[in-house]
């Protein structure tokens, strides 16, 4: 690019591209598009976002094209990659000058920068580093902040390199530099200090911006730069003068008051020295150790003394309980069971965290946390008034607990139980002790207590196992707390439900349950919203079989709660519920899900922008269809439509439905009594999907399964043509395992209806025929082969002779020499057949070549009464009473099996498999009287004489085996 011309021209396209006209939009971004790659354009750039005279707006867009450029072009390998000279000349036009006036451009730059040095710095870039430390001193303060902004995020970024050699070049970069960070972080430290109490808010606030990025640089440099940090003093230092500084800020914190400008900045500034001193102790636990003691007393002292009234805030307690945490919970800070095996660091921390968490301290913490931060606050009981379903299912889960106070408390409470259980538990009990019997309704105070106590109980079930008998408690108290109605005394009824939720898996004898589903059915009805969720939670962990009498009551109550909520997180919970309801008591839910049944569309059609409520709406169908069976057809009209939205891929809603909808369609399909045009139709969806070849691909398949079962004449008509390809296309690239999980779907096929399956997948046979023939190495993949081919011998013969003639041709092969060789390979490779329906299916299909006075049949004799009398061992079990064999395959007629309370009845897929087998040759046929029946064919056939000389071919020692076999014919 001419620059000059150039400059202009690009400048008007970058104007053009900050238009909300998009007709001028458009056309600019094209034409930006297109000079990415010219040479010259990233300098042009570079002088436009150093223009200060420009539009921001413009400036601010050449500035993320040029960093769009370092991720697409920056590198030597990449696509028209940009020349040596223009990037020499970019990279010190860079750092010319700190003095960008947009505290927004300015970041963005300082991104851009760190950008190229993660890529070039220091071998291509040398100079970057002693030029950033040069204008940091600088006086001008402008400059001074826009070199530490940039000296930060290069810091930032080539921290974040995790290759050995990277990670040695920051080490030798950290040691250079550290006495400097240091020194820097310390003068702007003390700088603030003097401003902020000279009343100077206004430099202090700038003082207090460059002591947050000198802490950035230098915590970057401290986790990172060191591989044994404990061996540098000034590290140590450093860490050792963060506890002085967090007290000067926490003071000073304290002394601003919450209106003073620097207040935010003040609790960033808080925040990351905790921060600091959180991510050494990850990366360095052992140098960690000689910390350990301070950090105990720092964040002991201001969360459980008074010297943290009126100093903490939120976020600081939250940092400071992980801090306590992270050291109790420390696996390098345990020695081993055998202590001759603890490293000598373990001891030392060990000590260390005994000598602190005494008696005192510890009944302290345990005291405290309980009866400070587990009670609710003022702003959660508003909530609880205001917005009773926000309060109810209020995230607690995942890593909430390293953000937010409550679950950050009480996960902290759990590890220090855990590891000083032995001093907690009395402490506990206690406190237990202290609030037995009702409590005045009128004690607001009392009340939140209990309800903190209780939480309490219930997060420490598994530690109180021994020490809590729960079903007195339960009975002799509990109860009698849940009778109270009184409407200040939801407080303790949703908490005392919540509580024997947390129990029931730990100590809840069964035959408590009874009263406790009276419990569930009275408070379900409570006048308080939270308490009815909570009930409706507790529920779902407590479904027996003693909960049958209550189902109607309850279900219909559950139903009442879908719909009175609101929220669709408090609806996917409650729905929640319901599944496990349904699936619980599976069959028996039938008379009581017609308003359930109705209400779900409705649902869905308001859902409509809730894709995970909607997934929440699919669970529950699951379970219902699965829960109606047959009766599922009913709801076709509704659950198809549904089906179909959330498999068709080109609908933007699959992502998050697809794999309960396939779920969902695969149940139904099991379920179904017949096959629908509707349910039919679907199928459309099912190309696309095999297409994506994703981990549901195996659910696919269960499909294509369970069309065949229900209908496989419909379904084989309308679509084996496309299937057949997709399969064709599928085999050419997937693993051995998916080639087995295609080929059993076409066995399926062949099994279901042999002659259209056959003639439907034509074009996949003559490649199982040549794997069986090559010899197929991977023992699953030949054990389908076989099965298939044993499939088409035995049941359509008239088409395995025209594959054979086929092949031939194709092979150029005589047709007896190439039948001669299948059937040698089926033998040797029998063993390859683990199934023994497939083994017996394999006997039946070579016993059925004889009677046969073809030479190549009678040559491969031995080895067709070899795989024979192998089949009659694995099919055939001897009667004890009588001595007789007989084959345990045969099925005679189509009983239903009594089921036991445990069992789920069958689906009608399962009923539908049934009678197939019952015509199936594998369960129809008996092997002994149908070997018996071929060898008689074969002697008439050949004569005595000639059958004679024919068995002096088969080891006398299977001969004596196939006699004991056919015993009493």
């Amino acid at each position: 690019m001419d620059m000059d011309s150039a400059s202009s021209v690009v400048l008007q396209a970058l104007t053009q591209a900050t238009s909300q006209d998009t007709s001028e939009l458009k056309p600019a971004e094209e034409q930006l598009r297109q000079w990415e790659t010219q040479p010259g354009f990233y300098s042009v750039l570079l002088n436009i976002f150093n223009n200060h005279m420009l539009d921001v707006n413009v400036r601010w867009l050449a500035v993320l094209y040029f960093k769009n450029g370092i991720d697409r072009y920056w590198r030597r390998v990449a696509p028209h990659a940009l020349s040596e000279e223009e990037k020499t000349s970019l990279r010190a036009g860079l750092i010319t000058n700190f003095n960008e006036p947009v505290n927004q451009i300015a970041t963005q730059i300082a991104v851009l920068i760190a950008k190229v040095a993660r890529l070039d710095c220091p071998r291509q870039w040398p100079e970057l580093i002693p030029i950033l430390i040069e204008s940091v001193k600088g006086q001008d303060g402008l400059q001074q902040h826009r070199a530490l902004l940039t000296f930060y995020h290069v810091t930032k970024t080539l921290a974040s390199k995790r290759l050995a050699q990277d990670r040695r070049l920051f080490q030798d970069l950290a040691s250079g530099i550290y006495s400097f960070a240091c020194s820097l972080w310390s003068h702007h430290t003390d700088t603030f200090f003097q401003q902020i109490y000279a009343r100077d808010e206004t430099a202090a606030l700038g003082s207090l911006e460059r002591t947050l990025l000198s802490l950035k640089v230098l915590r970057k440099l401290t986790v990172f730069g060191f591989q044994e940090p404990q061996q540098n003093m000034e590290v140590m230092g450093f860490l050792n003068a963060v506890f002085e500084r967090l007290k000067q800020f926490l003071e000073c914190c304290r002394q601003v008051g919450p209106d003073s400008t620097c207040r935010e900045k003040l609790e960033k500034m808080i925040i990351l020295y905790t921060k600091t001193l959180l991510d050494f102790l990850e990366y360095h636990p052992c140098a960690f150790i000689p910390l350990i003691q301070r950090s105990l007393e720092f964040a002991v002292s201001y969360l459980f003394t008074p010297a943290g009234e009126g100093v903490t805030f939120e976020r600081f307690i939250v940092q400071c309980m992980n801090l306590i945490k992270m050291i109790v919970k420390n696996e390098s800070y345990k020695p081993s069971k055998n202590i001759e095996d603890s490293k000598p660091e373990s001891l030392e921390a060990h000590k260390i965290k005994t000598a602190f968490f005494t008696h005192p301290t510890l009944t302290e913490i345990g005291r405290r946390l309980v009866s400070h931060y587990f009670l609710l606050t003022e702003e959660e009981l508003a909530m609880w008034e205001e917005d009773p379903e926000s309060f109810a299912v209020e995230e607690s889960g995942g890593d909430s607990w390293k953000y937010s106070l409550r679950p950050c408390a009480e996960v902290l409470f759990l590890d220090i139980f855990h590891n000083y259980n032995q001093t907690l538990i009395p402490v506990l009990l206690e406190m237990v002790q202290n609030l037995q019997g009702p409590t005045n309704v009128e004690d607001t105070v009392q009340l939140l207590m209990k309800d903190a106590v209780y939480n309490a109980v219930g997060l420490a079930a598994y530690e109180l196992f021994d020490n809590v008998d729960f079903d007195q408690w339960f009975k002799n108290q509990l109860l009698g707390e849940l009778q109270v109605s009184h409407h200040r005394y939801k407080l303790i009824r949703r908490r005392v439900i919540w509580l024997i939720g947390q129990w029931i898996s730990v100590k809840f004898k069964s035959d408590l349950r009874p009263l406790l589903y009276e419990v569930i059915l009275s408070l379900m009805q409570d006048p308080d919203l939270v308490v009815r969720i909570e009930t409706a939670t507790t529920l779902k962990l407590n479904i027996l079989p003693q909960f049958l009498p209550y189902l109607e009551s309850i279900f219909g109550l559950l139903f009442q709660l879908l719909q009175q909520v609101t929220q669709c997180d408090t609806k996917m919970q409650v729905l929640h519920v319901i599944s496990c309801v349904i699936e619980r008591v599976n069959i028996q839910i039938r008379p009581y899900v017609g308003c359930l049944v109705q209400y779900l569309p409705l649902l869905w059609k308001q859902s409509e922008e809730h894709n995970m409520l909607r997934c929440a709406i699919l669970t529950t169908l699951i379970h219902l269809v699965q829960g109606l069976g047959a009766e599922c057809k009913n709801l076709y009209p509704f659950l198809l439509p549904v089906i179909q939205l959330s498999t068709d891929v080109s609908q933007p809603p699959h992502v998050y439905l697809l794999e309960d909808g396939l779920e969902l369609w695969l149940v139904t399909l099991e379920n179904s009594p017949v096959i629908t045009p509707e349910l039919l139709r679907i199928f459309q969806n099912m190309a696309a999907l095999m297409e994506l070849s994703t981990e549901n691909l195996r659910t696919c398949f269960q499909i294509i399964i369970a069309y065949l079962y229900l209908s496989a004449t419909d379904f084989l008509q309308n679509y084996a043509e496309s299937l057949c390809r997709a399969f064709c296309d599928l085999l050419k690239d997937i693993t051995n395992e998916g080639q087995s999980q295609v080929l059993k779907v076409v066995e399926i096929a062949l099994k279901v209806n042999p002659i259209l399956g056959a003639h439907m997948f034509q074009p996949l046979l003559p490649a199982v025929f040549r794997g069986i023939l090559d010899g197929e190495r991977y023992p699953v993949v030949m054990s389908v082969y076989l099965g298939i081919m044993g499939r088409v011998l035995l049941q359509n013969s008239s088409f395995f002779s025209s594959l054979l003639t086929q092949m031939a041709s194709d092979r150029s092969q005589k047709m007896d020499e190439l039948f001669g060789s299948v059937i040698e390979m089926w033998v040797d490779r029998m063993d390859n057949i683990t199934q023994p329906e497939r083994r017996k299916l394999s006997s039946l299909a070579l016993l059925s070549l004889l009677p046969s006075d073809n030479s190549v049949i009678q040559d491969k004799f031995c080895g067709i009464i070899n795989i024979s009398v192998e089949a009659l061992h694995d099919v055939m079990t001897e009667d004890p009473e009588t001595g007789t064999f007989k084959d345990c395959m045969l099925m005679s007629n189509f009983e239903e099996p009594k089921l036991s309370d445990d069992e789920e009845p069958p689906t009608e897929q399962d009923k539908r498999k049934k009678l197939l087998a019952l015509e199936d040759p594998v369960h129809s046929v008996s092997l002994q009287q149908f070997v018996y029946e071929k060898l008689k064919a074969q002697q008439a056939m050949m004569g005595d004489q000639g059958f004679a000389v024919l068995m002096e071919t088969v080891d006398t020692e299977l001969v004596r085996q196939l006699q004991e076999f056919l015993q009493g014919f």
